[in-house]
Formats: C-alpha cells, structure tokens, sequence
C-alpha cells in the first residue's frame, strides 16, 4: 500500500471521531511524511490554544517547537520516540500541561507519517497540588489550633499579672503600649482559634446597616489618623438578614482595615448597599422566584491588587503585607460562606480594589 493511500486509510478512519471530537479525552494530529497537518481533532486545537485562522489543518510551523522536534524524530527513525511532557500558555487556562505521544505510521518505516497524541494533564496536576496543600494546611491548623489554644491559656495569668503591674507604673505612654501590645497578641490568637476551630455562628435577625454603622464606628480613628473620607450610602431596603452579628462585624472590620491599609492619606472609603432581586441580571442559579438578596460593596482608591494575586487572595496565610497573618481575608469567607452568601473582588493596580458580598434576605 503506497503513503497516500494509508493516509487516506487513516484519515477515513478518523472521520467518525471526528463527530465526536469535542468528547474526546485527548487530541489527534495525523502528519505525513511531508510535514503536511492532514488531519486535526477539535480537542487537540483546544489543547494547544490554536487560533481559529490555524485551526483547519494549520500549517507545521504553527505547532509548539516541541511538538515538531518529536514529530521530526519520529519521521527520521521510523521508531515511537518515549513520551515527552510540554507546558503551554493558555489564555484562559494559565499553563497547560501537556503528554505527547507520537506514533508512525508504518513503524520501522521513515517517512512514513505520524499519530501524533496530546493528553492534557493540567487537571490531574492541579489535583495533586490542592490535595498537597490541603494536606498542609490541615496540619498547619492541627498545629496552629493547638498553639493558640496553650498561648491563650498562658496569657490569662501573663496579662492579669501585667495588668497589676501597670496600675501602679507611672509612664502612661507606656502602659498604653503594653496593654495595646498584650490586646494585639490576644487578638492574634483568637483570630487563629477562631480560624483553625469549629465555627459556632448564633443566627438571629439582625439589621445588616446596623452592624455597618458599629464597624465604622470601630474604625473611625484609623479613618480620622489617615484623613480619609468616607462614602457612605445604604439603600437596601429592608435590610434584614439572618446571621451573627458579632461574626459580620468582624468581616466588616476585616474588609475595611485592608482598605485603610490599602490607601494612603486622603483617600476614599466607599461603603454601600443595595438590595438585588433574585429576577435581575445578577441572580444566581437556584434562587427562588422572588428572594432578594443584600449586596455590600466595600471599595477603595489604594494601590490596588496585581492579578497575579487575585486568586489566591482569600488564601490561608497568604498574604502581601510585611507584617500581615494571611488569615483576615480567609475568615471574612469563610464567615460570608456561613452566612449563605458569596464574597468577590475586583481589582486594577493603581485604580483601588472593591469586596462585593451578597448575603439572602430574611424571611
């Protein structure tokens, strides 16, 4: 049988995974012994990120560098070369990772043509790096739980023998620095319990304004220290939610210390809510007809976010900051989740950064 003809062969038995080459596991690339693409599965453009000009039979330079040195290899031995593994830049996907076999046609023979076999392993990689850090991070909680736990039990008698000490020293500048010291440890260490423990949210009927109002008013020294205005305009109507207020408060107060941090003097403070209907353009899929949900925006003309962050943003113990935990962020969803509600950032470098969270309404 001569090399078109087992082309033809070939590409004749293709045709019928070609109506089903969006379900495929993997691609398909059949070349010739001319370096000619003869036959290309949809899965297999989708892989390599193919523009739509190149994705009908693109041309051989069009394919990844590696790709084409194992194909050449292939073609000039007659013999399947061992599986090469190739990262890629997807603009939607981020890298891709990538095994790619090759096969020839008539094996022994050199140009002969090649099978070329792409499978995506980008999944399987990602899989093995989220069960890796949840691994850690269940160990770095065990640790952290346990630590903060015999750390709060010591300062007890640590900060009441202070607290003596203090009422007969004369410095008020420095007693104002120890206790503001000793209130920042204990913060911390509840913060990490808080974290690392079991969450025991009481939810009641709470006015969600109210809580707004009592969290900037936690605030308003760090906005008064930095001259920093802010933009206050509450419309949601009613304002009723079910939740635990001093669990909000903390989110809150998480979200707007990040925005203080985030600005220098003079900056803006935007903190607004409006009531969205389960009918409208941002209802989610599974809201009953008619339930309307609160959205909260906090927003701030700082610095702003690099993308590159964005996503690990709500993270455990990532962070930015010099001196920051990593951990306000991951509280603030974790208790925006408890709460039935969503939490989302948007961010610009040098346009400043907006926390958007809607929670359910009250019944």
């Amino acid at each position: 049988m001569n090399k078109p003809a087992i082309i033809e062969e070939a590409q004749e038995g293709l045709s019928f995974a070609n109506v089903l080459r969006d379900r495929l596991v993997c691609g398909v690339i059949l070349i010739d012994g001319g370096e000619k693409v003869t036959a290309l599965t949809g899965q297999a453009n989708r892989l390599l990120g193919l523009s739509p000009e190149q994705a009908t039979l693109p041309v051989f330079d069009a394919l990844p560098a590696p790709l084409q040195a194992l194909v050449r290899e292939t073609l000039s031995s007659g013999k399947a070369p061992a599986d090469q593994q190739i990262d890629l830049q997807s603009d939607d996907r981020g890298t891709v990772t990538l095994r790619i076999s090759a096969v020839p046609f008539r094996p022994g023979k050199k140009d002969s043509g090649v099978v070329v076999v792409l499978n995506d392993l980008t999944s399987a990689r990602q899989l093995d790096e989220h069960l890796a850090q949840l691994d850690r991070l269940a160990n770095v909680g065990t640790l952290a739980a346990s630590m903060a736990h015999e750390i709060k039990n010591a300062l007890v008698a640590g900060k009441t023998f202070i607290d003596l000490l203090l009422e007969k020293h004369q410095d008020a500048e420095l007693v104002d620095v120890v206790r503001r010291e000793m209130g920042r440890i204990d913060a911390l260490v509840t913060r990490m319990l808080k974290f690392a423990g079991p969450a025991r949210p009481v939810f009641s009927g709470i006015r969600l304004h109210e809580v707004l109002d009592h969290s900037l008013r936690l605030v308003q020294p760090q906005l008064d220290g930095k001259a920093i205005a802010l933009n206050r305009s509450f419309q949601a109507a009613p304002d009723l939610v079910r939740g635990d207020d001093c669990q909000l408060q903390q989110a809150f107060v998480n979200l707007f210390l990040n925005a203080l941090e985030a600005m220098g003097p003079d900056g803006t403070l935007s903190v607004t809510t409006e009531t969205i209907s389960s009918d409208g353009p941002s209802a989610r899929q599974g809201d009953s007809a008619g339930r309307t949900r609160l959205r909260i925006t906090v927003k701030d003309d700082g610095a702003g976010i690099p993308p590159r962050d964005l996503a690990r943003l709500f993270e455990p113990f990532f962070t930015t900051k010099a001196n920051g935990t990593g951990l306000g962020l991951a509280i603030t969803r974790r208790i925006i989740l408890e709460h039935r509600g969503t939490i989302t950032v948007e961010s610009q470098p040098g346009r400043g950064t907006a926390f958007h969270i809607l929670l359910p309404t009250a019944a």
